[in-house]
């Protein structure tokens, strides 16, 4: 493994902290999104968009601390071809964690929905706007494949960069560098 230089604290802790709350988010998104009773499904997609604004607000701070230390540097001389896709893959993902709660977030209210955050309301419902509320519900609802290719991606990189490259580029995030 080559040497490398190692990411700081706030980086890391911002990047597992969205990362798990994004993924669980996200899950219980699919989840709920079948989900049949509707009892239990208005008490699931609460806690669903409470905990969208959670991400969002973690989101906010990555990206505010990645703007302030900016681009991570590469554990390896990669390819061209390779930082690009590293640094598309990067921004797409910053982009859906602020681009899904956000998008989650216009849907309901515009849909005539107050905005709460687990039971305690923040904004009071305001008039229906169809056309935001449209427009929220397809960002919403159409990345959703296309988060879960990038997201996978991301994943295979990482890997890939341990335990092919060993680089040890896994290890620096998990703060082992």
């Amino acid at each position: 493994m080559s040497k490398v230089a190692a990411l700081s604290k706030p980086t890391i802790l911002l990047h597992w902290t969205v990362a798990i709350l994004f993924i669980g988010v996200f899950a219980m998104g699919i989840y709920v999104a079948d989900f049949a009773e509707p009892p239990a499904k208005f008490t699931y997609m609460g806690w669903h968009k409470s905990m969208g604004l959670v991400v969002l607000v973690f989101a906010i701070a990555r990206l505010i601390w990645r703007i302030k230390e900016g681009a991570l540097p590469a554990t390896s001389d990669m390819p061209k071809w390779q930082t690009v896709i590293a640094h598309l893959t990067h921004g797409l993902l910053l982009l859906a964690t602020l681009a899904m709660p956000l998008s989650g977030f216009i849907m309901s209210y515009a849909g005539g929905r107050a905005i709460s955050f687990f039971e305690f309301e923040l904004l009071s419902a305001p008039e229906k706007t169809p056309w935001l509320a449209d427009a929220g519900s397809f960002v919403h609802h159409s990345s959703v494949l296309i988060i879960v290719v990038i997201l996978a991606l991301h994943v295979a990189a990482a890997l890939k960069h341990q335990f092919v490259d060993k680089d040890g580029m896994l290890s620096r995030m998990l703060g082992k560098s």
